[in-house]
């Protein structure tokens, strides 16, 4: 469940198993074990991990079901109280969890305090299925955000080494791949333990690694910098795809929510990106209904995200998350008008990824195509630089896995198609 970084751990965890003669399977009824990564970001995904458990312990009443990830972190040994837990692991034992359930027969929560961990756990994942790789390249959170939990589940923020990164970013080129996305909890916090920032390890990266391609995690506004533009502009291996942490357009709610930016600064941001690369893909986090916003409030984040350049709005209501300052506030915002106006901006957000569509129409376009053709229609598919799906007109298997160019020709019944040039 959850965040890129999350599947990434998750892939690390099956690889683990696999290594140790545990074998995955496809039905829960043929499983000794059911394992679940969890997320904590708001109280929905709780509820649905919880649910995820029930229901694999009603289908198979002897199955022995093992919770792990951010909601094990933060909730610990009260997890254990519910009869269709067995196990309960925290997000640094996870990573070797077949050794630590092994080594640790009669204790059923092995969870240590995350907020101790002061290195990066250098995991390296060998799974080769995928066309685009995931490299974590940090964890932890420094920042106290007021409505978040997870700097508690994830700890402080921690890099993994420029000669780790740079090592594993050439071996999955090696293994044919090309294209990876560098991940983690807040990347843009990578290198300030050691003095370092994202820029110097893009740097080493573009100079060092015989990767195609490679994308950023999510980003702060204030952590893209002009000197990091400026270098993204020019680089030949960076895809403009962006991916701002907002969480609101209302100064006044940001200020409230402990993020220290403004909304005019990230929208001038934007323009300027718009501005430096061709058709770049900027995404964008908003949270609705945080602990105070009035209707006004709201308003105002709507029409700032409305004459915004973002391509597409990624949106959910405030979750309270006990632990945290905003869960505190006595003026809580009524949760079917949080999700009334999450479901605003959702529209919003339809109707400018389909305003961002329809100008690449016509447009050349490099794609990366992948390594299997899309299931329903056997058609090639694959990843434009600036983030865009597409099929391909084009069922040639030797062009999978491999770079094209292609001339992107429609968009008809929520798909786009394009052929090769």
């Amino acid at each position: 469940m959850g965040c890129k970084a999350n599947q990434f751990e998750s892939s690390i965890i099956a690889e683990d198993l696999e290594k140790n003669g545990i074998t995955q399977t496809k039905n829960i009824e043929d499983a000794d074990y059911y394992i679940l990564n969890s997320c904590t970001v708001t109280h929905k995904s709780d509820n649905e991990a919880m649910y995820l458990l029930r229901a694999a312990k009603h289908k198979k009443p002897n199955i022995i079901n093992i919770l792990t990830g951010c909601v094990a972190q933060i909730e610990k040994e009260k997890l254990l109280e519910n009869d269709f837990i067995d196990y309960v692991i925290g997000n640094n034992e996870k990573l070797t969890l077949y050794e630590v359930i092994k080594s640790n027969e009669n204790q059923n929560c092995i969870v240590a305090d995350i907020m101790t961990q002061s290195e990066f756990n250098k995991v390296i994942l060998h799974d080769m299925k995928k066309t685009r790789a995931s490299l974590k390249i940090q964890d932890g959170c420094d920042n106290r955000c007021s409505y978040c939990i997870i700097p508690f589940a994830r700890g402080k923020s921690r890099s993994a080494d420029i000669d780790f990164i740079i090592g594993q970013i050439n071996n999955l080129s090696k293994h044919g791949f090309k294209e990876v996305v560098l991940t983690g909890i807040h990347i843009g916090l990578w290198g300030k333990e050691k003095g370092l920032t994202i820029l110097d390890l893009l740097k080493e990266i573009e100079i060092k690694t015989t990767i195609e391609r490679y994308r950023l995690g999510s980003l702060n506004p204030h952590e893209i910098t002009d000197d990091l533009l400026d270098f993204l502009s020019k680089s030949k291996k960076f895809c403009p795809h962006f991916h701002l942490s907002l969480q609101s357009a209302c100064n006044k709610t940001l200020k409230s929510m402990n993020r220290f930016y403004k909304v005019e600064d990230y929208l001038a941001q934007i323009d300027k990106i718009n501005k430096m690369f061709d058709l770049p893909f900027l995404g964008s986090d908003i949270i609705t209904g945080f602990a105070g916003e009035t209707e006004e409030d709201f308003n105002i984040t709507l029409e700032n995200l409305r004459i915004s350049g973002l391509s597409k709005i990624h949106t959910f209501p405030y979750s309270i998350r006990q632990g945290t300052i905003g869960a505190l506030a006595s003026n809580q915002v009524d949760i079917k008008i949080r999700q009334w106006r999450s479901d605003l901006i959702k529209a919003l957000s339809m109707f400018k990824n389909i305003e961002f569509i329809n100008k690449n129409i016509g447009k050349t376009r490099e794609i990366l195509i992948e390594k299997h053709p899309d299931k329903k229609t056997g058609l090639l598919k694959g990843v434009t630089r600036n983030y865009l799906t597409v099929l391909i007109k084009s069922e040639d298997t030797k062009l999978l896995n491999t770079i094209q160019n292609i001339k992107i020709t429609e968009y008809k019944n929520e798909k786009i198609y394009g052929e090769l040039v």
